[in-house]
């Protein structure tokens, strides 16, 4: 049974919905006010809203918007006889979960608030699951509730337990070390060294002193025997990063450590045993640099025998707000200081496509806090490139999807509004899944959907593609 809040200033609509949810065991309030709706919303929880967007007191878009603050899980399904498909859109893209328009069907609504409380079922499954797997297998370097993210928490889970080599892949700021320590920590090795090498800060030679060590003599300046860090790290886990710029004539001795598990000293003769896992990273595309020639194929393969792509942030939007309020609370503990952020401020900086990912985020926050007066950052704060980062994009890509709209549906036939909706609907849906050339994931995310609202449209009655 789930807890239903109908709010529609039409006595009859009230009534009927009341009658459906009540038949298929729901508790139903109810309520013809906007204002009044935030009443209830603030004194209860509840499962589902479906809301009318013309309201007296605040209109539906606007307590969709308050609902969602006050109950981030709540599902809400709009109802709209007014101003076609763009009350839809901003609906969708203020977090509603589907829409209908009068005069609907009751067997069309039916199913709608059937898959809303399904979806968010399977999204509080997920929610607890993360946070089962964060716990268990300390995962707190990482943040994010993202699919993507969870997907990353489950492979770490697998592979942890393992000696298996893994190579993390990311552009630059996308948490790879975060991730490299998240499966140190998980691993049976976690009470062992952790050592990190950034294997693009060092010149050949003193990197190549640094990781196998170096006997006296070995060199200028070599006045007495040096472990490495292959030995250092034994009994627990280096972490290589930027491996794809390490050259081709140290590539050799690192792929000898991963096939006999042995390292000589700089300078010396003796074969050293080691036991060390070996977790290595890249910001770059190796297998072009296999092409080129520039990396070893056998070493690849010692390398990849786990591969872990970490996404960029503009592929996990949804991970923005999880992300603010951790780095402005480390800010606040580094400082001993109060910070907080307005959720205006919020949904800018998630619409920011962040080319230096996590970091740039971070980085941002930090000088964002530093120079706040007031304890609280608001819009007129954040860079005007960010604030106006999609207004400037989609200004352009708006006029001509509606250009191409007016063509496509153009004509002297008069069809009923639904239908025509549904036309314009199925138009943008069509235009979006070939502007990301088949790819369904970035299709949602331009349409400002989910992916689950996506499929299901294209399920039911969608365009055919």
């Amino acid at each position: 049974m789930a807890k239903i809040l109908v709010v529609d200033d039409e006595f009859t609509i009230v009534q009927m919905l009341e009658l459906l949810l009540k038949n298929e065991g729901h508790s139903v309030s109810k309520s013809g006010d906007g204002n009044e709706a935030l009443r209830l919303l603030k004194e209860n929880v509840f499962d589902l809203m479906i809301t009318d967007v013309r309201l007296p007191g605040i209109d539906g878009i606007a307590l969709l918007q308050k609902a969602r603050d006050l109950q981030s899980h709540l599902a809400v399904i709009v109802i709209t006889a007014y101003a076609g498909i763009d009350t839809a859109v901003d609906a969708m893209r203020n977090g509603a979960f589907d829409y209908v328009t009068k005069p609907f069907k009751l067997n069309e609504l039916k199913v709608k608030i059937e898959r809303a409380l399904s979806y968010e079922n399977a999204l509080a499954e997920n929610k607890v699951l993360k946070t089962t797997l964060k716990t268990k297998y300390h995962f707190n370097y990482i943040v994010g509730d993202s699919d993507q993210m969870l997907q990353i928490y489950r492979l770490i889970e697998k592979v942890a337990k393992t000696n298996s080599t893994v190579l993390i892949q990311g552009e630059s700021g996308t948490g790879k070390e975060l991730v490299a320590r998240a499966l140190h920590e998980a691993s049976l090795r976690s009470d062992g060294p952790f050592m990190t090498v950034n294997c693009a800060a060092m010149p050949e030679t003193l990197l190549e002193s640094e990781l196998f060590g170096y006997v006296k003599g070995a060199f200028t300046g070599a006045n007495s025997n040096k472990k490495g860090l292959f030995e250092i790290s034994s009994g627990g886990t280096i972490f290589l990063d930027e491996i794809s710029s390490i050259p081709l004539n140290m590539q050799t001795k690192l792929l000898r450590v991963l096939q006999e598990k042995e390292i000589r000293h700089v300078g010396g003769t003796e074969n050293i045993s080691v036991d060390v896992r070996v977790v290595a990273a890249t910001n770059e595309d190796l297998e072009t640099k296999l092409a080129k020639g520039e990396f070893r194929e056998d070493l690849y393969f010692r390398l990849s025998v786990i591969p872990v792509r970490i996404p960029p942030l503009r592929e996990r939007p949804e991970d923005i707000p999880v992300l603010i309020p951790h780095f402005l609370s480390i800010f606040e503990k580094e400082n001993k200081t109060k910070i907080d952020i307005s959720p205006e401020s919020i949904e800018v900086l998630s619409r920011f496509s962040w080319p230096g990912n996590i970091r740039q985020l971070e980085n941002l926050l930090k000088r964002l806090a530093t120079l706040n007066e007031t304890g609280r950052i608001e819009t007129e704060e954040i860079p005007d490139e960010i604030k106006n980062f999609r207004k400037t994009e989609e200004l352009s890509g708006r006029k001509a999807a509606f250009s191409d709209a007016s063509a496509a549906f153009s004509g002297d036939k008069i069809i009923p509004l639904k239908d025509h909706l549904k036309n314009i609907e199925d138009f943008y849906i069509r235009k979006a899944i070939k502007s990301c050339n088949g790819n369904k994931e970035k299709a949602s995310k331009q349409l400002g959907i989910s992916l689950a609202t996506l499929y299901r449209k294209l399920e039911t009655e969608g365009p055919a593609l």
